[in-house]
């Protein structure tokens, strides 16, 4: 090392003079220092560069703030294409359509509309011959080609697709809610009432006007006044109009599960006058409208049923706020109400009717509007033929959601189709119904323009004006009758049996969970089988796999990496108590899980085979990778994620904690933290088994979670073959399991009953 000596130094000006001897032209002797000078003698060098360094500074910030703009417009984008598109219609463009139909200048104020997918009925031929009333019927791709019928008008799937409806694009082809093109041609052909059957039912002593209240104004018009049940208990949405007619023990097709137990008679009635009554549904005899839990399980073998109503008992209306089951096979509307006749096309089959109702019942109290229930007007056979409990399971799931959400909407709308089409698209929002039926409404507001329908004027609505309070002269009282019934489901003590009981707790406990399921199995033979199995118990089932399956309603997801896309699950579902996720390879017995914290985290972190923790020091490369990954995370993560990490974590980097995460459970209060923390590890390639407990660790303290999933039987390494020693209906979950093919379903179901009975039903 070379040191200089210190010697004293000499003084500056000296020592630039000796470098000016030796360089006369490179440097000169500084002039005075005063700043006022240098100043003024260097304002063009300033003035020069402070312009170079504003120029520089703000084409940074333009190309910054352009990036920021395509970011923006990008992310925008991004969110939209994620949303529900509000249709934006013209209404003043929309122009009536004419009609090149064979029945252009018929005309009838009162129609009959069925659907037909065999011959014609005995009972279809008895409705043809009730005096004043037109029958039309329609058909689907199961209809015969050469079916006629005297005195019906039937329309083909070509003549529908010929009147120039926008609706017929929208519709299935093998579906009874081509109704829909039906009620458009009534109305286009003069109608005022319109009576939705089918073509197993006979009017009693064939005359629709008996019970009924076929005219509402005018010479015909009963004017009378009507019982109402009672708005004492605001709480109250629903209610079953069977026990007002006679069957405590009998529910319709469309009543929530958790109601079915509510056998008490009303305590008393009030008073509503009649000539609002736009939607009258009436009870019927035989067969009524009841769902298929009922009918699998108070069928008295293969006997049909036969079931009674009180016919003397007086029709009763509902006052806003409530609602009551509607059909499409009983049902008589006026033309205030042909708005509601829309059928929706995203929704099981058996759901349609059902759902179609409650959406018009609340549209109608924006008219002043409301339903009637009548006496039985029918008397329809049971032709002792079952259906899959499948095409109800939008009913069981949702509606009494539904109910809730119906009775809370409000509308700022100013005319009656747009408030439609406003609750249309939120319905959808909130997953009661899909974008499908927000397209169909559009349509069909239209179609109803172009045949020549008049909007009803608004109403202001009763429900947001203070309730008059119910004095004892406004009291009346009716007391049902206790007619003969062999469906003991329901006791006279008002309990309810064990099977019905056990699907209502559950229902309860977990009706606004989301199912997440990840299906690595072929989903074109399981994923209708997996919404049958536990759209039943779930508010929904949400169905990923590797392989995008539209028709079955099946996302596309990659399972190394799905817990980025469940945030996007989340904010779909933003009403929603909490999201379960499950692979396909973990059995749920979801009658084990009432006991559990809906508002805990739930992980298998004490199930030693599916949670463990590695040493990545003598585990290959991708153990170290995803531990250098899982550090990176952490250290980014704000104090109160990394605080509680690194309480539970040990101090050794050389340690990763792993879980397979077949099934967890995160509550709506861990949803933000979720999301903050998906975003953190960005575009990472953290695994599945990695991610979820660094996350779940991160948003809380295991002492904290529910312990309910440490009892699930779990096995490392799956067999061949499934085998029943391995499950047991006593644990919460049982992993692993194979379920390939509907047989392997049909097996899994069948042990499953054991914890829940009802399941034979299905299979």
């Amino acid at each position: 090392m070379l040191v200089q000596d210190r010697l004293t130094p000499k003084s500056p000006k000296s020592h630039i003079r000796a470098l000016h001897s030796l360089h006369p032209h490179r440097f000169s002797e500084p002039k005075n220092l005063d700043f006022s000078t240098w100043f003024s003698e260097n304002l063009y060098k300033i003035v020069t560069i402070s312009l170079l360094i504003a120029t520089v500074a703000a084409l940074c910030f333009l190309r910054n703030v352009a990036d920021t703009a395509v970011l923006v417009s990008y992310e925008t984008k991004a969110k939209s294409l994620e949303k529900i598109e509000f249709p934006q219609i013209n209404w003043n463009s929309v122009t009536l359509v004419s009609d090149k139909s064979p029945y252009a200048n018929f005309r009838s104020e009162r129609w009959v509309i069925v659907s037909v997918s065999n011959y014609p009925t005995e009972s279809l031929r008895k409705l043809v011959k009730i005096k004043g009333w037109q029958v039309l019927a329609i058909g689907n791709s199961k209809t015969p080609s050469d079916w006629s019928l005297k005195g019906a008008i039937f329309l083909s799937l070509e003549q529908q697709a010929n009147l120039g409806f926008r609706v017929v694009d929208h519709l299935p082809y093998d579906s009874f809610v081509r109704k829909n093109v039906g009620y458009l041609f009534a109305i286009q052909h003069g109608a005022q009432k319109i009576f939705d059957a089918d073509d197993r039912g006979d009017v009693i002593d064939n005359d629709l006007g008996k019970h009924f209240d076929v005219e509402l104004i005018g010479e015909g018009a009963r004017q009378e006044i009507i019982h109402q049940y009672s708005h004492e208990d605001p709480n109250r949405t629903i209610v079953n109009p069977y026990i007002h007619f006679g069957q405590r023990s009998v529910w319709p097709r469309g009543l929530p599960l958790e109601n079915v137990g509510d056998i008490g008679r009303e305590e008393f009635y009030t008073e509503v006058f009649g000539g609002k009554q736009f939607i009258q549904q009436g009870i019927s005899n035989g067969l009524p409208d009841v769902d298929s839990v009922f009918y699998f399980t108070r069928k008295p073998g293969l006997e049909a049923f036969d079931i009674r109503f009180d016919e003397h008992a007086p029709k009763v209306a509902l006052p806003q706020g409530t609602m009551v089951p509607l059909n499409s096979f009983n049902t008589l509307f006026h033309s205030s109400a042909f708005w509601g006749l829309m059928l929706p096309v995203s929704v099981s089959t058996m759901a349609s009717d059902v759902l179609r109702g409650y959406w018009a019942q609340r549209l109608l109290w924006e008219l002043g509007g409301y339903v009637v229930v009548y006496p039985p007007t029918v008397h329809r056979y049971d032709r002792i033929e079952s259906y899959p409990f499948s095409e109800e399971k939008d009913l069981h799931v949702n509606v009494g959601r539904l109910l809730k959400f119906l009775v809370s909407w409000r509308s700022s709308k100013h005319r009656l189709f747009e408030k439609i089409l406003e609750l249309s698209y939120v319905m959808a929002e909130e997953g009661f119904w899909t974008e499908k039926d927000v397209k169909f409404t559009a349509a069909w507001l239209q179609d109803l323009l172009t045949v020549g329908y008049q909007q009803p004027r608004l109403m202001s609505l009763e429900l947001d004006r203070p309730r008059a309070s119910i004095g004892h002269g406004d009291r009346k009282e009716f007391i049902p009758q206790k007619l003969p019934s062999v469906h003991l489901g329901v006791e006279e003590t008002g309990t309810v049996n064990n099977e019905i009981g056990n699907l209502i707790r559950w229902r309860k406990s977990f009706g606004n969970v989301v199912l997440i399921m990840y299906c690595s199995g072929p989903v074109e033979r399981t994923a209708l089988e997996w919404r049958l199995l536990y759209g039943r118990i779930f508010r929904t089932v949400v169905i990923l796999s590797e392989q995008k399956n539209a028709d079955l309603v099946v996302e596309e997801g990659h399972l190394d990496f799905i817990y980025k896309q469940l945030p996007n699950i989340f904010s779909r579902f933003t009403s929603a108590e909490g999201f379960l996720f499950l692979q396909d390879n973990t059995i749920l017995n979801y009658w084990n899980l009432l006991q559990a914290d809906m508002s805990k985290l739930w992980i298998t972190n004490k199930v030693s085979k599916s949670w463990s923790t590695v040493s990545t020091g003598g585990n290959s490369d991708w153990f170290s990778k995803q531990a250098d990954m899982v550090k990176k995370v952490v250290s980014m993560m704000p104090v109160h994620f990394q605080v509680s990490y690194k309480e539970t974590i040990s101090s050794d980097q050389q340690l990763l904690t792993v879980c397979s995460s077949d099934v967890f459970y995160i509550p709506r209060r861990f949803i933000a933290d979720f999301t903050d923390l998906v975003n953190l590890v960005d575009n990472l390639e953290i695994h599945h088994k990695v991610a979820i407990p660094m996350f779940f660790l991160s948003m809380d303290s295991p002492q904290n979670y529910d312990p309910v999933l440490s009892r699930m039987i779990y096995e490392e390494n799956p067999s061949s073959t499934n085998s029943t020693t391995s499950y047991s209906d006593k644990v919460p979950a049982v992993h692993p399991w194979n379920v390939p093919s509907e047989q392997e379903f049909i097996k899994l179901i069948r042990i499953m009953a054991a914890g829940d009975p009802l399941l034979l039903e299905l299979v």
